[in-house]
């Protein structure tokens, strides 16, 4: 009767049976190597202080290319950071003339001594603006980093507040957007109905 029924896997089903006349595989046989030489030939040996040299060169130029891309990133850097002082500074001027502005109105609802602390405050900021303005960007990031030293707190608390404004102000572009139909940049209108 055939074995119909299946069976556990034995090392037989796997391994071919053990033959007493196996013979040792013959050497690999060299590579056909055309016109080149034999490797052992004097003319294909490798002078350590050729590679050395040429290793030492190729460290070099890898070390001169990682020069000229930081050179680069810190110019456009560089010309970010002066872009982004112009803004604040024109930013700083709008500011100073809004609350001089506003200044007027504050007089006639609460009262001159209250327009007196807008006049204030407008003529603080318009100090502080032609202080940004005239300020070398070195300056500036040591400035800015002498008071987080000296007022870590106020750093974090006027970052987190920069941080609320700035998300309220993209939040509204967003609402804005979809109120309009339209979706906002970068991204699909999947609330809008």
């Amino acid at each position: 009767m055939a074995t119909d029924t299946p069976r556990p896997m034995s090392d037989g089903d796997i391994l071919p049976p053990a033959d007493d006349t196996a013979e040792a595989n013959a050497p690999l046989k060299p590579a056909a190597t055309g016109d080149r030489e034999p490797a052992d030939s004097p003319s294909t040996t490798i002078d350590s202080g050729e590679t050395g040299s040429k290793l030492g060169d190729a460290k070099q130029a890898a070390r001169d290319g990682a020069g000229k891309l930081g050179a680069q990133a810190t110019d456009k850097v560089r010309a970010f950071a002066e872009d982004g002082k112009a803004r604040a500074g024109s930013a700083l001027d709008q500011l100073s003339q809004m609350l001089t502005d506003a200044a007027g109105q504050v007089d006639e609802r609460l009262g001159a001594q209250y327009g007196a602390y807008a006049r204030q405050a407008a003529g603080s900021v318009q100090t502080f603006s032609a202080s940004v303005k005239d300020k070398d960007l070195d300056v500036l990031i040591e400035d800015a980093r002498g008071f987080v030293r000296k007022s870590p707190a106020v750093a974090i608390g006027v970052a987190a507040a920069i941080g609320f404004a700035i998300a309220r102000v993209v939040q509204a572009g967003i609402e804005d957007a979809r109120t309009l139909g339209t979706p906002p940049a970068g991204g699909s209108d999947v609330g809008a109905a």
